[in-house]
């Protein structure tokens, strides 16, 4: 029998994990960021549920999750490594594939197709080799079945509060060595330390000495958070809006409202089925009789050019 703090925890999980309605209008292309994917790309996620809100407000980013694109089954050559995947996974072989460590599922195996309605970019590492590539992934599928570590989200939360004024027993044990269960783990922390595993630099300290060579030293892999393989300049950022403009002349595409032009000040709220001024005549009127006054008129000023009536193009008379 489940105990009563077991169902208020799975209620509290089930709470913050789930997902509002998805934006309106989509931000990015998500078929051309299928396509373009390789495994190892670290792929970040907005996120819509109210855990993600929570994260965004704690690493002051726009991103609240983080995953590793490993491919489909049959593009990850190791034998051992496939086999772990068909184990944790019993989809569609023709799937394509991330692993992510979520609250309420621990580190799992999914579709990339669960997040075709929300706001992905694709983070490369730059020049990581293929078979770095598959051992991060390796890595990471060790991991698979592991639980998620809530203790360090709020541990995380509350490293950014001024260390002094707290409490002792509510410091955070980021910083203590073994600190937590070894079988949870975060998102950020598992792909921090998959490229650790490898040597990838994501955000290294570097040490510079007086005579000129350098040094790298890790980071805490508890510390990272999705915003850092944003902010890594050893990660190309991939992005395909929704309705770009890299394409040559894509713009003369973009779907006009007709030949119409909107009237209203900007300072009123944008209304396009109301009335505007109409705007002024361009009757031709070329082909009208002339009158006694005209006639007089181009006697004495006579038109450089008639383009269509000079009363359209008054710029042209000349002026006594």
């Amino acid at each position: 029998m489940r105990s009563f703090s077991d169902w208020l925890n799975d209620s509290a999980t089930e709470w913050l994990t789930k997902d509002g309605l998805p934006p309106p209008t989509p931000l990015c292309d998500f078929k051309r960021l299928e396509y373009e994917l390789r495994a190892g790309d670290v792929i970040l996620i907005e996120g819509r549920s109210r855990v993600a809100e929570v994260i965004r407000v704690i690493t002051q980013s726009p991103w609240s999750h983080a995953a590793i694109y490993i491919g489909r089954l049959y593009d990850i050559r190791d034998r051992d490594l496939r086999e772990v995947i068909e184990y944790h996974y019993d989809g569609d072989p023709e799937d394509h594939l991330i692993v992510e460590a979520l609250m309420g599922k621990g580190t799992i195996i999914s579709p990339l197709r669960t997040y075709q309605q929300d706001h992905v970019r694709i983070c490369r590492p730059a020049s990581l080799s293929p078979e770095d590539a598959q051992q991060v992934i390796a890595y990471i599928a060790k991991h698979l079945g592991w639980d998620y570590d809530l203790r360090q989200i709020l541990d995380l939360a509350r490293f950014f509060f001024p260390w002094s004024i707290l409490p002792r027993r509510w410091r955070s044990s980021l910083f203590q060595h073994n600190a937590g269960n070894p079988t949870r783990i975060v998102c950020s922390t598992l792909l921090a330390q998959a490229f650790g595993f490898v040597n990838y630099p994501i955000l290294p300290f570097i040490d510079r000495a007086d005579d000129g060579s350098v040094r790298f030293f890790k980071r805490n892999p508890k510390l990272f958070a999705p915003r850092d393989f944003d902010t890594s300049p050893y990660f190309e950022i991939i992005k395909y809006p929704y309705l770009g403009l890299a394409d040559l002349g894509l713009y003369r595409k973009l779907p006009w409202a007709g030949e119409e032009i909107y009237y209203n000040d900007e300072a009123q709220a944008f209304a396009p089925d109301s009335p505007g001024p109409e705007p002024a005549s361009t009757v031709d009127d070329s082909d009208a009789e002339p009158n006694e006054a005209t006639l007089a008129d181009e006697s004495e000023h006579p038109p450089a050019r008639r383009f269509g009536g000079m009363s359209n193009f008054p710029f042209l008379r000349h002026k006594g």
